[in-house]
């Protein structure tokens, strides 16, 4: 997934209050699992706190359990011991403006860039948690939900990320205000318009990290 906007544009996109550590901020064309990254969480104000891509449960016996945790698919969320208790207390956006996909094209895989069509940002439904290293410090991180993919992005992938528009993110944050019920029944049913389209094999490897990875791949030279 990317995030190449500067900070005071996401600011004032998603009405945040409060960016803890702003100057660790640095916009990334390809944020991999692992890394960290701005997550917008509610605790009666918006607040931006940087999170490690792979939940790590509260109770896991260490961090390396959050390898096998970048997604986490939403028919099966109030079912799994590592997110059953988050959808209720726990609920975050990841701050994305574009994501990138692979397409199987015979023996290839074709990586895909989707975005939104007016470039605004592509809020991603997720759960959080912050674990306790034995040394004594924290590491928040978290998952993103995923769901069918909608028909037109079928051909590309068949998950996607539940993605959220501006005016839903309240009943996805204020977990004190919107029922679990009220607010998978929300995400299940959003389908937005995204642009899509083959980039280069640039994003294969986290090492490279520049505006070159979205270009268009019949763009690319």
């Amino acid at each position: 997934k990317t995030l190449t906007r500067d900070m005071q544009s996401i600011i004032e996109e998603l009405a945040i209050e409060e960016w803890e550590n702003p100057d660790n901020y640095i916009p990334s064309y390809n944020i991999a699992p692992t890394q960290n990254s701005p997550i917008l969480v509610d605790n009666g104000k918006r607040i931006v706190k940087a999170m490690h891509w792979g939940l790590i449960p509260s109770w896991a016996k260490d961090a390396k359990f959050g390898s096998r945790m970048i997604n986490a698919r939403i028919e099966t969320l109030l079912e799994k011991p590592s997110y059953r208790n988050l959808v209720s207390s726990n609920r975050c956006i990841v701050i994305t403006d574009g994501y990138y996909e692979w397409k199987t094209d015979g023996d290839k895989k074709v990586p895909y860039y989707l975005k939104n069509p007016n470039d605004k940002l592509l809020p991603m439904a997720g759960l959080y948690d912050v674990w306790k290293h034995p040394d004594g410090y924290l590491i928040p991180s978290y998952t993103i939900i995923t769901k069918e993919a909608q028909k037109d992005l079928a051909t590309i992938h068949r998950r996607m990320p539940v993605i959220l528009p501006q005016e839903h993110l309240d009943e996805w944050l204020k977990t004190d205000n919107f029922s679990v019920s009220a607010a998978l029944e929300l995400v299940k049913n959003i389908n937005p318009t995204l642009e899509k389209f083959p980039v280069s094999h640039l994003v294969n490897s986290v090492r490279n990290n520049s505006p070159r990875c979205i270009l268009p791949a019949n763009e690319f030279k």
